[in-house]
């Protein structure tokens, strides 16, 4: 059951973009540090992720995870795809574009399984929830559910187009 909830992406209302957008402007205003939380817990939590990461993936110790130039940079890079969509909710076609480059390149390029998408997600929404808990209302974690669906069904779209099963 839950895996055709997640092939299936939720209409956004207006009133959700907008939560989601208000929501994501405090997080963007510190967004590297999110950024870097949400990579560390990812891969503390995932640690076979970090076998896509020649750069990174043999640190086990979070400090030196948090000092990683290779990971600030994926993490301000992971935010800002992420700004992208959140700044482009109204422009169906822009969100599209951009999370199918990235999966495309993610397919493509960097061979990592669509699964970590949506573990990846996942991890951002807990994230979020803690650091901004007065702000993450039940109204914004439903958005923010949504959203996380929009980006997951997104990038395994463009997986599937890259020809990945």
């Amino acid at each position: 059951m839950e895996i055709e909830r997640w092939e299936r992406s939720e209409e956004i209302s207006d009133a959700e973009k907008k939560v989601i957008q208000e929501t994501w402007s405090r997080v963007y205003a510190n967004c590297e540090d999110v950024g870097v939380s949400i990579l560390i817990r990812f891969f503390v939590n995932f640690p076979s992720a970090k076998q896509y990461f020649s750069q990174f993936k043999h640190m086990d110790d979070t400090l030196e995870m948090e000092r990683s130039l290779q990971l600030r940079k994926h993490a301000q890079r992971v935010m800002g795809a992420i700004n992208t969509v959140v700044e482009n909710l109204n422009d169906p076609e822009k969100v599209s574009s951009v999370l199918a480059l990235v999966g495309k390149a993610h397919a493509l390029k960097h061979k990592v399984e669509p699964i970590y998408f949506k573990k990846l997600t996942g991890v951002m929404l807990e994230v979020i929830a803690e650091a901004y808990g007065n702000d993450f209302t039940p109204e914004a974690h439903g958005a923010w559910t949504k959203m996380r669906t929009l980006i997951y069904t997104h990038v395994t779209a463009a997986y599937k187009e890259a020809g990945w099963a």
